[in-house]
């Protein structure tokens, strides 16, 4: 298995710069297992591929204001103070925040940093590298934590060039639990509506929480993936979800995970076909080869490739048969990454 087998060429014009309106719908690929074959419909169309009794598990973390600009503070080796800045808050350590932060180089433990510029009716705060990462990432520290919300804004993924009017198409309509730097993106085509028809229907809804980090923004660099060192995200499966997945699981119902986040919640709580309640720190790796334990369906966005969520979705679907469902998706003119179309595998 070499990284390279998980590549492929996507035309830049299907790179999705807003999301649909209305949510629903976006485009849906269907990818059976069993016989490797597709089916194209709406999103809103999911309840026919599913049953009464089966599960759907959402994640419900909600995107933080964790993009900052600023520039660093002046003092005597910098007279005027220094260059701009970019900082993308990741998660919170016992010590401060751990962060990513470019151009990184120059800026080594003690460096002082004014973030907050440039945002109407925003709030300049002060922050301090305290830590340098093995991972090129920095530990901040601020001396006005309780103002970051005002400081920061919602962070879009790179490959996204138009501004969002409205900051909330980048939020599931269930996140409640802040604390990622970037959306679980199969969540983005639910609506209130949809998920009350599906649970009319008898499809069950389950919360978890795992708040995404560093690895969103960090591709597979080694060329045998098994070199690749995935980083640490905080996940929450809590007792309530834990016997909703297990009744379902003693009744014959499929598990249904919404997106690659709530696929690593499940298989990181589940033991020999049994879920276990658990909150902590989740490092879960999941490559070609693995055996799923707590996961019957997946539901799921387009990946970029050479990622650790394509190379998930593989190990689900299979990487010959989910690249050729990537290939139709091209030809069919899918919509892909976050605010792209959504996929089903059954």
């Amino acid at each position: 298995m070499r990284t390279a087998d998980f590549d492929y060429e996507l035309p830049p014009g299907l790179i999705a710069q807003s999301p649909t309106q209305p949510r629903d719908d976006s485009r849906l690929i269907v990818l059976h297992r069993s016989t490797g074959t597709l089916e194209h419909c709406r999103f809103r169309d999911i309840g026919k591929y599913l049953r009464s009794g089966d599960v759907l598990v959402l994640n419900d973390t909600r995107v933080i204001p964790a993009r900052l600009r600023g520039h660093k503070e002046a003092g005597e080796d910098i007279p005027s103070g220094g260059g701009r800045v970019e900082v993308l808050l990741l998660h919170r350590e016992a010590e401060g925040w751990r962060a990513l932060v470019r151009p990184g180089k120059r800026l080594g433990v003690g460096t002082r940093l004014i973030l907050g510029e440039g945002r109407e009716g925003g709030h300049t705060i002060t922050s301090v590298v305290v830590g340098l990462g093995k991972d090129g990432s920095r530990l901040l520290t601020f001396d006005d934590e309780a103002h970051l919300p005002e400081a920061g804004e919602v962070p879009l993924p790179p490959y996204i060039h138009t501004p969002l009017e409205d900051p909330e198409r980048y939020q599931t309509v269930y996140a409640r639990q802040p604390g990622s730097a970037a959306a679980p993106t199969a969540g983005l085509h639910f609506t209130p509506e949809l998920l009350e028809e599906l649970q009319e229907q008898g499809v069950g809804v389950v919360y978890v929480t795992l708040n995404i980090g560093l690895d969103t923004f960090q591709p597979v660099r080694e060329s045998d993936p098994t070199h690749h060192t995935i980083h640490r995200e905080y996940v929450q499966l809590s007792p309530e979800a834990v016997g909703a997945l297990n009744r379902a699981r003693q009744a014959h119902g499929r598990i249904v995970a919404v997106g690659t986040t709530g696929v690593r919640v499940l298989e990181q709580g589940c033991r020999e076909g049994v879920f276990e309640s658990f909150h902590g720190w989740c490092g879960l790796y999941i490559l070609p080869g693995h055996r799923f334990r707590g996961v019957d369906v997946m539901l799921t966005n387009f990946h970029l490739p050479r990622s650790t969520t394509l190379l998930l979705t593989a190990a689900f679907a299979g990487r010959e048969r989910l690249l050729s469902a990537y290939q139709e998706a091209i030809e069919q003119g899918y919509r892909f990454y976050s605010f792209g179309d959504g996929m089903l595998v059954l």
